[in-house]
C-alpha cells in the first residue's frame, strides 16, 4: 500500500471543509490561471489544486525565512541515501573533475557545465532550514549560484512551464514550476557552512528549494531539463514522489 503523507490527509480535510461550492470556485480559479499541478487529479486532486493555486497566487514573490549564523545546526542530519553507485564513487575519487551538469530542453543554448564553470557564476548564500516531511529539520548555510542565472544563460524559452532535475542515483528526479525555478532563493548549491558541499548532503551539487519541503531539494544533481510538458516525464505526475503518496507541490 502506498504511504499517505500527513500533507495529503490535511489537504483532504481542507478540501472537505471547503465544500463542493468552494472547491468549484478554486477549480475555476486554477484553470483560469493555469495552476493545476501535475498530480491534480484523483481523490486528493482538488486539495492539491486548491493548495497549489492559492499559494502561487498569494506567495509568488514571498521571500524565504533566513536565520542568524548562531542558529546553524551543530550536527545536521544528512538523511540516509542509497549506497553510492559506481559512477558517483568514480567521480568522487577524481575530486569531481569529470562531473558535468547538463542543461537542455526548451532553451536556446544547451549547456554542459563543470564545477569550475559553475564557480565562475555569481555566488549567493543563504542560511535556511531544511524541513522534512517526516518531521526532522536542520539549519545550514548553503552556498551556490541561483538556478535562474543558469537558466537565463541557457536562454530559457517563453513556453517553459517546468524545470525537471535528475540526480546521479536511481529514480532520483524531481521538478518545480518555472516560477519556483526563477525565484532568487532557488539555489544550485556547491557549498555548505563555509566549505564544499559534503557528499552525504548531496555534493558536489544539490538543488536547494527552500520554499518547499526537503524532498524537493534533490542531491547529486547532474541534469536539468526545461520543458513545456511535464507529462512526458515518468508517469506524468511531476516526480516519483506522488507515486508514493507525497505531494508534487510541497510548499511550506
Amino acid at each position: 500500500m502506498n504511504k499517505i503523507s500527513r500533507r495529503k490527509l490535511i489537504y483532504g480535510g481542507v478540501a472537505a471543509a471547503a465544500g463542493v461550492g468552494g472547491l468549484a470556485v478554486a477549480d475555476r480559479m486554477a484553470k483560469r490561471y493555469g495552476l493545476i499541478p501535475p498530480d491534480g487529479k484523483g481523490v486528493y486532486g482538488p486539495g492539491e489544486t486548491l493548495t497549489y493555486a492559492c499559494q502561487r497566487l498569494l506567495t509568488v514573490h514571498m521571500p524565504v525565512r533566513e536565520f542568524p549564523r548562531s542558529m546553524i545546526s551543530k550536527n545536521p542530519f544528512a538523511n540516509e541515501i542509497s549506497p553510492r553507485n559506481d559512477e558517483l564513487k568514480r567521480l568522487e575519487a577524481g575530486g569531481f573533475r569529470d562531473w558535468r551538469l547538463v542543461v537542455d530542453g526548451t532553451v536556446a543554448h544547451p549547456l554542459v557545465l563543470s564545477l569550475a564553470d559553475l564557480k565562475t557564476l555569481p555566488v549567493h548564500s543563504q542560511i535556511t532550514e531544511v524541513a522534512c516531511e517526516e518531521g526532522w529539520s536542520y539549519i545550514a548555510e548553503w552556498i551556490g549560484t541561483p538556478l535562474s542565472g543558469v537558466l537565463r544563460e541557457a536562454g530559457v524559452l517563453p513556453q517553459t512551464r517546468y524545470v525537471v532535475y535528475d540526480a546521479l542515483e536511481k529514480n532520483g528526479w524531481e521538478s518545480i514550476d518555472i516560477s519556483e525555478a526563477m525565484h532568487p532563493y532557488t539555489l544550485l548549491t556547491m557549498g555548505m557552512n563555509d566549505g564544499d558541499l559534503p557528499v552525504p548532503f548531496g555534493g558536489p551539487l544539490r538543488l536547494r528549494v527552500p520554499r518547499q519541503l526537503g524532498y524537493k531539494s534533490v542531491k547529486f544533481v547532474i541534469h536539468i531539463t526545461a520543458t513545456d510538458d511535464i507529462k512526458k516525464f515518468g508517469k506524468g505526475l511531476g516526480s516519483v514522489d506522488p507515486e508514493y503518496g507525497y505531494s508534487w507541490y510541497a510548499g511550506i
